[in-house]
């Protein structure tokens, strides 16, 4: 059997109780309470059982402490998966708009902007996931023109201005007002 890995000479059980005090992280106060018994004398296998771990899992926290220090038994956020729709790239090609020349089209469609990503990046999305992308980058209240390339027509943009004003106090009459001044508007 290996000999264990050792624990780093500059903290002792003690500290390490002190630490727990102060720690906001409940898991990371487990932590150091398992590695409190072994800096006390204690066996790995009661720390695994006192944390309600295993023995690989001590030494692997073991391996971080000696690394990092008390923060390094701190939970950290898992990476994740990276990514394949390139959302600065979307937001970048919505922000310019289409050119009926050069793309065939005078506003984007989802399926104009699917294909477009699988030709530039090959990733193969579906219309719901570029719509569910495309929203956040279409700012169409704030600019007409943007309402234009977001596929927003104007009695769209004002309805929306208007039920977010309701959401904000604005009175039931104001309300039918605005709706059917944006209607004549727009006919």
């Amino acid at each position: 059997m290996a000999a264990p890995v050792p624990l780093r000479g500059d903290y002792d059980g003690p500290e390490l109780r002190s630490l727990t005090r102060t720690s906001s992280d409940t898991n990371q106060t487990r932590r150091l309470l398992a590695l409190a018994l072994i800096y006390d004398g204690g066996k790995r296998r009661a720390a695994a059982t006192a944390g309600g771990v295993t023995l690989q899992v001590v030494r692997d926290r073991v391996l971080r402490f000696n690394a990092e220090g008390p923060a390094g038994l701190i939970d950290r956020k898992a990476p994740g998966k990276v990514p394949k729709l390139q959302r600065q790239a979307l937001a970048a090609r919505l922000e310019e708009g289409p050119i009926p020349a050069v793309h065939g089209v005078v506003r984007w469609r989802l399926r104009d902007l699917a294909h477009w990503l699988f030709e530039e990046f090959e990733i193969v999305v579906t219309e719901t996931t570029v719509s569910a992308t495309r929203t956040p980058f279409c700012h169409y209240r704030a600019d007409p023109a943007k309402a234009a390339a977001c596929g927003k027509s104007d009695l769209e943009v004002v309805v929306r201005d208007v039920v977010i004003r309701v959401g904000a106090g604005v009175d039931e009459r104001q309300l039918t007002r605005a709706i059917r001044a944006a209607r004549a508007s727009v006919s």
